[in-house]
């Protein structure tokens, strides 16, 4: 009972973001004050459905549709303060849309062995439909892993001198130390800060105009995904010497690459955190007091996920029917896991690959094209009647 409620609120406490529907919602209003009693029962139970009613946000991951064709006014969702900085800075628009791209993929790459694959939907402003709609895993990791993609390309952009506002971290100057002793300061030390402080700025700027449970949940896995890129920051150095004796050493602070932050985000969700709001709402409490408190490292979620199995249009489900499963395998990639226990079709197939390959002086390698057959397994579609109950 304690979840459905949980879930009832959640939904209900998304709804002042339903800005265009205020004032349709006024004029069925007036119309009701002056039609009979039952006309005013059917008003009021269309005005409480409306309200309950969750909605898909549009969001500023469009952006990485938009190509350079980046036009503030064309961006959907976007909250007055987001569409200023877009407006203000058109160069930082251009390095957050080439970065959607890329965690997107690496999105789609930490599940591609899952029912839930990280899809995302053809020119729809959402990107990812309605599967957001629920506070789950998956939303938590897409909160953490889009506000990492951000900080990550900012950063980037700063360092390869793209960006007018930033360039190389300015703090890293003059001699320092680590473990094998003095360095001087010298390159270009990414300026990862300015990376964190912008991508706070413009994506946390939707969250805070609202005050609900959801809003305080995507605050949070934010900020992990964040913290997540300068966590793998790391010393580069080049020695300086006879013969490359690393007598002096000049260092700059890099990034790692990506797929660090990628995995470590991933190891995250699977151990992501259930927890309800606390009684003033500022903050959460575990659900099952079995389990450690989460801390801000954690990604945290209120509602469980659904099965995927089935298309499902209600949660955004697509459902595994047609996704290629491996047959040998008892993990989330096997097929008696990918399919739901519906069973796979094989399907043969030929593939060239390269083979007897030999080493030629100097300095190349030339191998033969070879055609093998291979089986090709993918998921069953459920049965008809199955299907329907789910759509």
């Amino acid at each position: 009972m304690s979840g459905l409620n949980r879930t009832l609120i959640l939904r209900t406490a998304r709804t002042p973001r339903v800005g265009s529907s205020c004032s349709s919602l006024s004029s069925r209003s007036s119309s009701c004050q002056n039609s009979g009693a039952s006309s005013r029962i059917y008003c009021a139970c269309l005005l409480l459905l409306l309200l309950t009613t969750p909605r898909v946000d549009s969001s500023w991951w469009y952006i990485g549709a938009l190509g350079a064709r980046v036009i503030c006014d064309n961006i959907p969702g976007l909250v007055n303060k987001q569409r200023q900085l877009c407006q203000r800075h058109p160069d930082i628009m251009q390095a957050i849309g080439e970065g959607t791209k890329e965690w997107i993929r690496e999105c789609q790459h930490q599940f591609r062995h899952h029912r839930w694959n990280c899809s995302t939907l053809d020119r729809d402003h959402t990107v990812f439909g309605r599967v957001l709609l629920r506070s789950s895993r998956e939303a938590a990791f897409v909160y953490a892993i889009s506000s990492a993609g951000v900080v990550y390309a900012l950063t980037r952009a700063c360092s390869q001198g793209d960006l007018r506002t930033c360039n190389c971290d300015p703090h890293k100057r003059g001699r320092a130390r680590d473990e094998r002793g003095e360095f001087d300061w010298g390159g270009c030390s990414d300026n990862i800060n300015y990376g964190i402080k912008f991508a706070k700025a413009f994506i946390d700027a939707k969250e805070r105009t609202v005050r609900d449970a959801r809003a305080l949940m995507n605050l949070h896995n934010n900020r992990c995904g964040r913290t997540a890129v300068k966590r793998f920051m790391k010393l580069e150095c080049k020695c300086h010497g006879v013969s490359g004796s690393c007598t002096l050493r000049t260092c700059w602070m890099a990034m790692s690459d990506f797929r660090k932050t990628g995995d470590f985000l991933r190891r995250k969700y699977n151990g992501a955190i259930e927890v309800t709001m606390n009684q003033d709402g500022t903050g959460f409490t575990v659900a099952n007091k079995a389990f450690r408190k989460a801390t801000k490292n954690d990604l945290v979620y209120f509602e469980n996920s659904p099965d995927y199995c089935m298309q499902d249009k209600t949660v955004g489900s697509l459902g595994t029917a047609g996704r290629v499963c491996n047959k040998t395998s008892r993990g989330t990639d096997g097929c008696e896991v990918m399919c739901c226990g519906r069973g796979y079709d094989t399907t043969r197939i030929k593939q060239i690959t390269k083979c007897e390959c030999k080493f030629k002086w100097c300095c190349a390698v030339e191998c033969k094209d070879c055609e093998e057959a291979v089986d090709v397994h993918t998921c069953k579609a459920p049965k008809r009647a199955e299907w329907l109950d789910q759509t």
